[in-house]
Formats: C-alpha cells, structure tokens, sequence
C-alpha cells in the first residue's frame, strides 16, 4: 500500500501533466484551426503544398488524440487515487511496483498483467484494401 505522502506526490506530479497537456491540446486545436483558415484563405498555391499541409493538419490531430487519450488515462488515475484503489492492479488486485507507477503514473496494471493484456489484446494488422 502506497504511504499518504507518495499518493500525493503521485497526485501532484498528474495534476501537473494533466495541466500541461491540456494546454497543449488547446494549443494544438488553435494552430490547427489556423492551418485551416489559411489553407481556405488560398495560401496553399499548389497540390503539393496542400498535400503537405494536409499531413501537418492530420499529424497534429493525431498528436492532439493521443494527448486526449493521455489525459483520459490521468483522470481515471485521479480518481483511483480518490476512491483509494490507485497503486492496485485491476486485474489481479495486486500492488503496482512503486517503480511502475514512477516510470508511469497512469499504471492501472500490474507489470505481469500489463504483458498478460497486451499479448491477449494486440491488434492484428490485416490489409483493408
């Protein structure tokens, strides 16, 4: 069981990144709205250029998703710290290492239930086309 005084350091070390990436992601949805306006407003001369514009739009709302999912993962960590179960797996009810939740605050796992999930739930990359 984790001690009051690592909870709250956990604590304070998510609010702070919860923080940041939510300034982040603004920041993001503000550059890439101003992509947009420019790509509209005719900048963007030839097919080229639009198609790297394109890709600098799609990459960044890509950025912007992964910090959404990252924030999701904080706010859930939060509030396993509220209800007392942070620092517990969610699959085997064991303690998270303390060097887990260190190295990755959001840890909802344990290490060998964390190995156990990715094997049993990877994704199976077949063609689409």
């Amino acid at each position: 069981m984790l001690s009051t005084k690592r909870l709250q350091k956990f604590k304070s070390l998510l609010d702070q990144r919860h923080v940041a990436l939510r300034e982040e992601i603004v920041a993001g949805l503000l550059a890439s709205d101003e992509q947009h306006f420019i790509d509209l407003a005719g900048q963007v001369r030839d097919l080229e250029e639009e198609s790297v514009a394109n890709l600098l739009v799609d990459l960044e709302l890509t950025i912007i998703d992964m910090h959404i999912h990252e924030l999701l993962d904080i706010e859930a960590a939060l509030q396993r710290i509220q209800t007392g179960a942070y620092g517990i797996c969610i699959d085997c009810g064991d303690q998270v290492a303390p060097e887990r939740l260190r190295a990755y605050p959001t840890a909802k796992r344990c290490q060998p239930c964390q190995r156990n999930y990715e094997h049993n739930h990877a994704g199976h990359a077949t063609p689409s086309m």
